[in-house]
């Protein structure tokens, strides 16, 4: 089994006051993940704000955080791309790059069928050493990679996972039924961790890690010792945290909350915006409510 670790953060890219990315605070944002619960780096994928980051910032991300890291934690580089031979493309100067895997999002706009997506994802797998990771969240791709497709890519040598953010359980059910043990099912919605563990799911890529990694790591540690009922209470106790950082489009939330509680990760990039006053608002009071897990030395 690849170790990438079970709870991984989909890191938020920083960016300064004039909207460049701030590749310091990122390598400071990297290591104080790890400082708080995470095992490992999902860099430049949704919450990243990948749709608006050009080649090259990304692949100076990846190089910047994979320094920074210095192996403490796996780097997990977004390379996906609805251009098969762009994904290529970036994956194979993400593994000269160094990065420990990279996560591959289902190709969006194209709706591409079923075999399409199997080419797609082979020839990219066939084309690096790398681990890979398929990332399904048909809420923003529209198409969904069924379980059957990812049944037959978990049989490629270094498909060796899934984020799956589809929220469709009895889809995720299938999927951990019929994959080899070795597979890794990721939740790709913080909501859904818990319920994807007791489906017998790896792990987590999460957003709210960036808040409360401590919190999460814990809830995954009890269930995974037994301890399935003080899981659920932190569970329970964290869901509406999970749920206000949705309250608009990801990662609009997360990087104001970041900014709120005293870590600079600057605004999103257009044509996102930051939160309107009510979600603003809504973001304030829930995190006055919880305990920040992320140490706020984030200023050189």
């Amino acid at each position: 089994m690849v170790k990438l670790g079970r709870l991984l953060t989909a890191m938020v890219t920083p960016f300064d006051s004039e909207g460049n990315v701030d590749y310091a605070q990122a390598k400071r944002l990297a290591l104080t993940l790890l400082d708080s619960g995470s095992d490992g780096l999902a860099v430049s994928a949704t919450t990243g704000e990948h749709s608006t980051l050009t080649d090259e910032e990304q692949l100076r991300l990846f190089a910047t955080v994979k320094e920074a890291v210095a192996g403490r934690g796996a780097v997990v580089a977004s390379t996906g791309s609805n251009c098969t031979r762009e994904g290529l493309k970036m994956t194979r100067e993400a593994e000269r790059i160094g990065v420990d895997a990279v996560l591959l999002v289902v190709p969006y706009f194209n709706k591409p069928t079923q075999q399409g997506l199997f080419e797609h994802f082979k020839t990219i797998a066939q084309g690096t050493s790398l681990p890979c990771i398929l990332y399904n969240v048909p809420s923003r791709t529209v198409t969904n990679l069924a379980p059957e497709t990812v049944i037959r890519l978990s049989e490629i040598d270094n498909i060796v996972g899934i984020k799956e953010a589809s929220g469709n359980l009895d889809q995720i059910a299938r999927i951990i039924d019929g994959v080899g043990k070795d597979f890794l099912v990721y939740s790709g919605n913080d909501s859904d961790t818990l319920p994807i563990l007791a489906l017998g799911g790896y792990g987590v890529i999460s957003v709210a890690s960036h808040l409360v990694g401590i919190q999460i790591k814990e809830m995954m540690d009890k269930f995974l010792s037994g301890k399935t009922g003080e899981a659920a209470a932190i569970h329970r106790r964290l869901l509406p945290l999970v749920n206000v950082l949705f309250v608009v489009t990801n990662p609009i939330p997360i990087k104001y909350a970041m900014n709120y509680v005293g870590f600079p990760v600057g605004k999103p990039r257009l044509p996102l915006t930051e939160p309107d006053e009510r979600s603003a608002s809504m973001i304030e009071a829930a995190l006055k409510s919880y305990r920040i897990d992320l140490p706020i030395a984030a200023k050189p």
